[in-house]
C-alpha cells in the first residue's frame, strides 16, 4: 500500500480541455485533516506558484505528464475507497482542477482538497471539503496568503497553519483572534517535522487554552519522509 498507481499517458493535445498535468496517484491513509486515519486516494497534481522552506513534496513542482480526467477517475476507481484527496503542489495552480474536483464529487466519493490558501478558492464546488494551508512567516511565503478565502470557507472545512518555531506560532496565534478563525471552521496547528518538537507546540496550545486542535502528520510518523504515503 502506498507505491504510486501506474497511469497509462494519453495522446490528445496538451490543450484539451479535461487534461491534467499529474504527478501520481496513490493509496495511503490520510494523514492530516479531520478524516485522518482513513483509507484515502491521493491525486497529485504537478506545479506550485509558492516555494515554502520547508516543503516535503518539492518534487511535484516539475514535470508530470498529461492524463485526462477520465483516466484519473477510473484509476481512483480501481483502489475501491471512498475518499479522495486532490491535493499538489498547488492542485488549484491548473485550473482543470476545479472540473476534477466536481467529477470526484459526482462519482459519489468523499472529496477533500489540500490547497495553499494563496489561490482563490471561491469557484471550488462546494461539496469539497477544502483543508486551506495558511503560511506562516516560518515558511517564507507568508506575503502570498489570499485572506479573502476565509470568507468562503464552511463548518466542513479546516485551516491548517504549518509552524516552524515560537515565532510562527504567536503569528498563528495573532490570526486566529484577529479573524476569529475558529468561529469559521476548525483550526489546525502543525509542527513542521523536524523543525518544532511536538512536544513544544503540544504544551503552548494548551498553555494558551487556544480554541484549535493539534495535529501531527500520521504518514512521518508510520512511513517517515518516503515519497508516495
Amino acid at each position: 500500500m502506498g507505491a504510486p498507481h501506474p497511469v497509462a499517458d494519453s495522446s490528445a493535445s496538451d490543450n484539451s480541455p479535461s487534461r491534467l498535468r499529474l504527478t501520481e496517484i496513490f493509496l495511503s491513509l490520510q494523514g492530516e485533516s479531520d478524516s485522518i486515519g482513513w483509507p484515502t486516494v491521493f491525486v497529485r497534481l504537478t506545479g506550485c506558484p509558492l516555494r515554502c522552506v520547508w516543503c516535503d513534496t518539492e518534487y511535484s513542482f516539475h514535470g508530470g505528464e498529461w492524463h485526462e480526467i477520465e483516466q484519473i477517475l477510473a484509476t481512483v476507481a480501481d483502489f475501491g475507497v471512498r475518499h479522495v484527496c486532490v491535493t499538489g503542489g498547488e492542485p488549484l495552480a491548473q485550473k482543470r482542477c476545479l472540473s476534477l474536483l466536481a467529477a470526484l464529487c459526482d462519482q459519489g466519493y468523499e472529496v477533500s482538497l489540500e490547497t495553499s490558501g494563496a489561490l482563490d478558492i471561491a469557484s471550488v464546488d462546494k461539496r469539497v471539503r477544502k483543508v486551506v494551508d495558511l503560511k506562516a512567516p516560518g515558511s517564507g511565503e507568508v506575503a502570498r496568503n489570499l485572506w479573502g478565502n476565509l470568507e468562503h470557507l464552511g463548518e466542513r472545512d479546516q485551516i491548517k497553519i504549518v509552524l516552524a518555531g515560537r515565532e510562527d506560532f504567536e503569528w498563528a496565534v495573532a490570526k486566529v483572534r484577529e479573524y476569529n478563525l475558529q468561529e469559521r471552521c476548525p483550526v489546525l496547528f502543525s509542527p513542521v517535522h523536524g523543525k518544532l518538537a511536538p512536544r513544544d507546540l503540544a504544551d503552548w496550545i494548551i498553555a494558551d487554552r487556544l480554541p484549535v486542535r493539534f495535529q501531527m502528520q500520521l504518514h512521518k510518523l508510520l512511513w517517515g519522509d518516503k515519497p508516495g504515503h
